[in-house]
């Protein structure tokens, strides 16, 4: 929306609220023009179909042209598809069934545990494995969008030699060249770049390298790094040290600047425990207490029962403050506006002793993270809800410094031959470094990557690597359990390497494949006297037995650097870097799934924004749209603003992954890049930058307004205190139906009834299930041009609202399905009976009988209906259509479509049920939303099984329905909201 917003305006509205009334925008409290437009229009201004200027001679000349062009559709000849049988069947083949397989996902070097489904032998669906600790059978939204990322025709396909097409004998004997000089001088010039690396059987191939070549050095960098943390266990402990946190048994816990439910290689796994604590249903009702200290908005945030805005120098300070309050002898100044919310908040933690938890965020220094150590000890929380073990890399290191004695090396002429495996690092390493001018000035630069780019543009030869599906491997998780990666399928393209086949090169082992390598390091150290029953269980149970790293015993010893803190100043806005929440820090720029998924607080999609607060955006005279330029020191970005609030005044929040000058169709040229301001020696914050509007402005595609449903009260929450002493609070909330009459007649179900409960309380908005639900049910990507018309094609979508305050509001996610309607007002105006009530409550669509009058959409109260306005689906790519479930139909132009409950997996669990004579049991059909789900909010089975988990939580007092008022009986319910806030706080 680019109205002028009103900061007033919007102050003067809000005192008006009283109660639990909810906002979901800045433009919905100012009243602006195109909100109002929104509440009086099914879609958005610019999804009309033609313009309201028309006449009527216009009108009829064009409903001339669309009828006749409709009829000669119907006759238009289809596309010849060839169908090439089998010769002789693969013996595990079986037409129609799908096979799963057990392998991992690696992101920023820790493996999460998946079970991957195969159809004909093409992966299409990713799940959590629930076998392995880090998933526990749930995933987050990159890793459900990864598949795609399999599929992307712009993957490169050959070699390349300065830019040009090449071959790979010709890569291989030029490297063999250069190698054999760095042999007679001892690897002198020789050096290897990697991101970070947890794979047993690379760290042995990179030591063996270094035996051949001792005087070749190994450098390691990501973006997105654990630099802080390291370096804060070394100032605590003496030594680097992981820390694992057990969320289950922690009463209270305490985020500094961190995302731990989204963000980090533990994340999966604390959102499920953390969310376990937290539920209240049945017998249980007591909960854990979340504090939040952040500098930019986040999801933690969000969920959190208090949280507090401040400036990102701010942290320490506090952090400070609160090893104070629980009697640790550390020096500082104090912030006297927070020193009651400190006191307040260490009362709480001496209180709950051992069952405590603080959590420092990657963008917090080493003295954050010492400091923490040191509080975490110091209440006996060490060895219960925090434990440590040794570090889960090979060989962990400083990445930070070890990037930057890389590039004075270059700079300097020192090295002759660079291997890089993965990563992009021409584009998203430090301005200040100019790595990209040095990569320039080696004699050999060998890049071995997914894509070809900016990295690949500017490297020797750039080599094709296989995607983490398409060859083997092996990866530890974040407590050091291993995964050995198997393959789902045989490389797409040819002439890829994996990096171990690479690194074989290297070594003089020419063409050794990924699969003999893992396996002979396994063999080499496997004690068990059967290897290949050891190997074969290990596939298939997507775990290696007994290797998670054995917890440790540190003590904390503070130096006097971390005891002494002083006071940082501030001067002028301060700028802060954070990884995009979708395409992280840019590897995932060209996968469409994660660039049209909404982003969890601002729900933009194809872009990234300035994130400023509203009395910064009032101050500096801006609106959403405007451009504005980012000055610090000599480097300056040009970027549009979005007003978010929440976000702490006097500062910026800019997300890394945007900006891209050479990817593929999809990333190429959105947004603008972040990494140009971003400095070595501050990679997460920028002091003294200089704001100034430009004259610019850039239309912003977000999703939070589309599908309105003018402010009824849809989302209810309520303190633990209030929902004891009245568990029926969300009921009453809401209005009741004026009558039970109805034109549907009653539906009687003898056999199964299907629904599904949302449990709000659990929900931390990370967007999991919105993939999980495209990639099972084939749902297309639209482009921005189309969300900016309102037609995105989600099936499920996440609405935040807010509650309070402009510039400290109250935070509730709402996953939104289809609500399958006992009285679905859809049913009764479609012409064709395309929407129908099936004998076990699903409303379900039957496609080809669709005309697209869209009578049902406009009859939905729910806003969940979609209509596919354009041929969405990628007929002229072979390979996207290859990752498609072939148990959903591909949907064509002209279709209404939603949620259908994951109807096919209900008819695989009741043929898997005839077989056995049986009934489906509770838990046997779980939706592609549910599995997906760290936080287990969704709930999906058979109602009328009274001992069924979905019948125990419809019977929970705090259950309500969406828009009860209108007698619709939806079969998709809610758990009321409950927070746990401090009562002295609140």
């Amino acid at each position: 929306m680019a109205d002028q917003l009103n900061i007033d305006t919007i102050r003067t509205n809000l005192q008006g609220k009283h109660g639990d009334e909810y906002w979901r925008s800045l433009e919905e409290l100012a009243e602006t023009d195109e909100f109002r437009e929104f509440l009086h229009r099914e879609f958005p201004r610019e999804a009309a179909v033609w313009d309201e200027s028309y006449g009527r001679r216009q009108f009829l000349m064009l409903m001339g042209a669309s009828l006749a062009l409709g009829g000669l559709n119907a006759c238009t000849k289809q596309p010849a598809e060839r169908i090439v049988p089998y010769v002789k069947s693969p013996e595990s083949l079986v037409p129609g069934e799908s096979l799963s397989f057990a392998t991992a996902m690696v992101q920023g070097g820790y493996a999460a545990g998946i079970l991957v489904t195969s159809h004909m032998g093409r992966p299409t669906k990713i799940e959590g494995n629930p076998d392995h600790p880090a998933s526990l059978g749930a995933t987050d939204a990159i890793t459900q969008a990864s598949v795609l990322s399999l599929y992307d025709p712009d993957r490169s396909q050959v070699p390349t030699n300065r830019g040009l097409i090449s071959t790979r004998d010709k890569f291989l004997q030029e490297l063999e060249s250069a190698l054999r000089a760095q042999k007679s001088v001892g690897g002198a010039g020789l050096r290897i770049l990697t991101e970070t690396v947890t794979s047993p059987t690379l760290g042995a191939q990179l030591r063996e390298l270094r035996r051949q070549f001792p005087k070749a050095q190994w450098h390691q960098y990501e973006p997105v790094n654990l630099d802080n943390e390291r370096q804060g266990a070394m100032l605590a402990f003496g030594a680097f040290a992981q820390s694992r946190y057990h969320l289950d048994k922690a009463d209270v816990v305490v985020a500094l600047d961190s995302d731990f439910l989204i963000h980090g290689p533990g994340a999966v796994r604390y959102a499920r425990d953390f969310a376990q604590k937290r539920k209240v249903a049945g017998d249980k009702k007591t909960m854990n207490r979340l504090y939040a200290v952040e500098c930019s908005p986040s999801n933690v945030g969000a969920v959190a029962d208090h949280r507090l805005a401040v400036n990102s120098r701010e942290v320490e300070t506090l952090a400070r403050m609160i090893a104070r309050t629980v009697g640790i002898a550390v020096g500082g100044p104090d912030l006297p506006q927070h020193k009651q919310w400190i006191e307040l908040l260490g009362q709480d933690l001496l209180g709950n002793r051992g069952s405590s938890a603080l959590i420092a965020g990657p963008y917090q220094s080493a003295n954050v993270h010492a400091l923490v150590h040191a509080i975490n000890q110091h209440l006996g929380n060490a060895g219960k809800t925090v434990t440590y073990s040794d570090p889960v890399e090979i060989e962990p290191v400083d990445q930070s410094e070890s990037l930057r004695a890389l590039t004075q090396e270059m700079h300097a002429g020192a090295v002759n031959t660079l291997i890089i495996l993965g990563g992009n690092p021409a584009y998203d390493t430090p301005a200040d470094l100019e790595f990209k001018q040095a990569l320039g000035k080696i004699p050999l630069s060998v890049h071995l990557g997914l894509y070809n780019d900016e990295t690949a543009a500017e490297s020797t030869w750039h080599v094709p690597q296989a995607h983490y599906l398409e060859t083997w491997s092996d990866a530890r998780a974040y407590d050091g359990t291993t995964t050995i990666l198997q393959p789902l399928i045989s490389p797409l393209y040819g002439g890829v390497f994996s990096q171990h086949e690479l690194l074989e090169e290297v070594l003089g082992r020419t063409g050794r494949k990924s699969h003999d390598i893992v396996k002979e390091y396994w063999r080499d150290r496997t004690r068990s006297g059967d290897f290949e029953k050891f190997w074969e269980i290990s596939l298939n149970d997507g775990v290696v037995a007994n290797t998670s790293l054995p917890a440790k015993s540190f003590r904390v010893r503070l130096p006097d650097s971390v005891r002494n803190g002083s006071a940082q100043k501030n001067s002028g806005f301060e700028v802060l870097f954070r990884p995009d929440p979708t395409i992280w820090d840019g590897r995932y720029s060209n996968n469409g799934w994660l660039q049209e998924l909404p982003k969890p607080l601002t729900t933009l999609t194809w872009d990234n924004a300035a994130l400023v607060s509203p009395s910064t955006a009032e101050s500096q005279n801006l609106e959403n749209g405007n451009v504005i330029e980012l000055r610090s020191g000599d480097r300056t970005i040009e970027a549009p603003v979005w007003v978010l609030p929440g976000h702490v005044n006097n500062a910026v929040t800019v997300h890394l992954g945007y900006g891209r000058t050479h990817a593929g169709r999809v990333g190429k040229k959105r947004g603008f890049n972040a990494y140009a301001l971003r400095t070595s020696a501050s990679p997460w914050s920028a002091g003294s930058v200089v704001l100034a509007k430009t004259e610019k402005r850039v239309r912003l595609a977000a999703t939070q307004m589309h599908h309105s449903m003018e402010g009824r009260q849809l989302v209810r929450s309520a303190p633990l205190k209030e929902f004891l002493a009245n568990p029926n609070f969300a009921k009453e909330l809401g209005a009741v139906p004026t009558s039970e009459q109805t034109l549907h007649g009653q539906h009687e179900y003898d056999g199964y009834a299907w629904g599904m409960s949302i449990d709000l309380t659990a929900c931390t908005g990370c967007n999991a299930c919105v993939v999980a639900c495209q990639s099972e049910n084939n749902i297309p990507i639209v482009g921005k041009e189309q969300v900016l018309a309102g037609r995105e094609m989600h099936w499920i979508r996440i609405d935040r609202y807010y509650k309070g305050s402009i510039h400290d509001p109250e935070t509730v996610f709402q996953p939104v399905t289809c609500m399958h309607c006992e009285n679905a007002p859809c049913e009764v105006v479609c012409p064709v009976a395309a929407t129908v009530h099936d004998s076990e409550g699903l409303n379900v669509m039957v496609y080809n009988r669709c005309i697209g009058t869209r009578y049902c959409s406009n009859n939905c109260p729910y806003k969940v209906r979609r209509f596919n306005f354009l041929q969405y689906s990628e007929e002229d790519e072979p390979t996207i259509a290859m990752q498609k479930n072939p148990e959903v139909t591909v949907r064509s132009r002209g279709v209404m479509e939603k949620c259908s409950y994951c109807v096919q997996r209900i008819s695989s669990a009741r043929i898997e049920a005839k077989k056995e004579s049986r009934s489906i049991r509770d838990g046997e059909v779980v939706t592609a939303c549910q599995a997906a789900c760290p936080s287990q909010a969704i709930v999906f089975g058979d109602i009328n099984d009274q001992s069924s988990r979905i019948a125990r939580l419809k019977a929970e007092p705090h259950d309500y329905s969406l828009l009860a008022e209108l007698n619709t009986k939806p079969r998709t319910t809610y758990l009321a909201k409950v927070t746990n806030p401090n009562d002295k706080l609140a």
